[in-house]
């Protein structure tokens, strides 16, 4: 009975998100768009459609409506750049914060999981240690790869919790977050040095200091799936669906043109 109740709380996150984004688009497009310039615009588009279709056995007429069409569509997708600006850049910085808590999987209690250091070079992969706090412990003797100058540890975490690794090298020590929990959490699947495009969408934790010796320190957090409508779903393409869905609604209920 309890699990009948059960909530998919990352489903929820999705689809809240989703629902409330759709509402947001419509407003600030309905708000920063010229609305008056966009219906006119359409209007003459749908009349130089009809155009086409009611005088299709007459040549230069169809000519003239499909470079009217042209035009009309130049038209009208300047009128919607600029207020689709205005949607673009923060729905962008929310889908990359969002995504650090339903896009990955928590590790689990007693599940086994693998850390991965890359090097700058080959030369210093023995000198790499792996420190751990208590609750998690190494299963396995650490594998080094050095065509790819790395090494790669298996460990696992007896209980739920946030813990801190560190990787030890020359003296020095460079730490990244690990998350094992049954529900949500924001992860960080890599800390890397330097690739700021890279770490500004992909990790959740401070860039790792130039000159280290670490390329970058990662575990590997599987991808959710959810399941929703009999389909699995990458929580991205759900996101997209709905909130496109959730627009068009929210678009006839409050008569903004888009």
């Amino acid at each position: 009975m309890t699990e009948l109740f059960a909530v998919n709380l990352p489903l929820l996150i999705v689809v809240l998100v989703s629902v409330v984004t759709g509402l947001v688009m419509v407003g600030v497009f309905g708000y920063t768009s010229d609305q008056k310039a966009i219906r006119l615009a359409k209007d003459k588009l749908k009349a130089h459609l009809l155009a086409v279709r009611l005088f299709q056995d007459q040549l230069p007429v169809v000519l003239r409506s499909y470079g009217r069409i042209l035009r009309g569509t130049v038209t009208y997708l300047r009128l919607a750049f600029r207020p689709l600006l205005f949607v673009v850049i923060p729905i962008t910085l929310l889908i990359v914060q969002l995504d650090h808590y339903v896009g990955l999987v928590p590790f689990r209690g007693g599940e086994a999981f693998l850390i991965t250091t890359q090097m700058s070079n080959a030369n210093s992969l023995d000198e790499v240690s792996l420190q751990l706090p208590p609750e998690i412990v190494i299963t396995a003797p650490p594998v080094h790869v050095p065509a790819s100058s790395q090494v790669v540890w298996r460990v696992v975490a007896a209980k739920d919790g946030r813990y801190d690794i560190g990787i030890g090298i020359s003296g020095q020590t460079f730490s990244k977050r690990i998350a094992v929990s049954p529900g949500v959490a924001r992860l960080s699947p890599v800390r890397l040095r330097g690739h700021f495009w890279e770490r500004l969408f992909v990790s959740a934790e401070p860039a790792l200091p130039e000159g280290s010796p670490l390329e970058s320190i990662a575990v590997n957090y599987s991808d959710r799936s959810m399941r929703f409508a009999w389909l699995d779903w990458n929580w991205m393409w759900l996101f997209f669906v709905l909130s496109l869905i959730a627009g068009f609604l929210f678009k006839e209920i409050l008569g903004v043109e888009i």
